[in-house]
């Protein structure tokens, strides 16, 4: 089975995704890194050279071979779910959850960020207003579960994972916490 985390830029996918599989005792791979170890070169100088069209085709190609041969914790860059294909094989090969933050929370967290391209531009919070916008009914449709990242800490939102998981009948009960909150929708 496969934990798969979607978001927009800068949600927490990486950092809650190898906190969660340190918990678990699960491997974790980050699909960016996959990308970019694949590339040779960094997402963002490949974006620059080649175009997204471009890097979207090998992330596809890499989310179909993670989805399917990965049993773990996936973090996946946050328009993987621009493509149908991508949305569908993530649904169906492992348990999604959508980690949901406002473009504010996450600005704040990013703002001196430079290694994300699609936020290089004069007015990054107004760029991840307009991600939020386009992408947030993709994400909710691939997900099993929405979870809302506010403010608690990293360790609160593994907890609330792993509470939902379990509860769901996704993992063995001894891993569970009572740590859940209110801030989980189960889709």
């Amino acid at each position: 089975m496969s934990i798969i985390f979607v978001g927009l830029p800068g949600s927490g996918k990486t950092t809650i995704g190898r906190q969660l599989a340190r918990r678990l005792g699960w491997p974790f791979v980050d699909s960016d890194h996959v990308i970019e170890h694949r590339l040779g070169c960094s997402i963002r100088e490949f974006f620059a050279r080649e175009g997204e069209d471009s890097f979207r085709d090998i992330e596809q190609q890499v989310l179909d071979e993670l989805s399917s041969q990965h049993a773990g914790v996936i973090s996946t860059g946050g328009g993987a779910v621009l493509r149908e294909a991508n949305r569908r094989h993530l649904r169906e090969r492992g348990q999604v959850i959508y980690l949901r933050s406002m473009p504010e929370d996450i600005f704040r967290r990013v703002r001196h960020d430079t290694a994300r391209p699609l936020l290089q531009v004069d007015d990054p919070l107004q760029r991840l207003r307009s991600l939020y916008e386009e992408r947030d009914p993709l994400y909710r449709e691939t997900a099993h579960f929405v979870i809302e990242t506010g403010r608690p800490s990293v360790a609160t939102l593994v907890n609330m994972i792993l509470m939902q998981l379990e509860l769901a009948g996704h993992l063995p009960s001894q891993l569970g916490s009572s740590d859940h909150g209110p801030a989980i929708e189960k889709r």
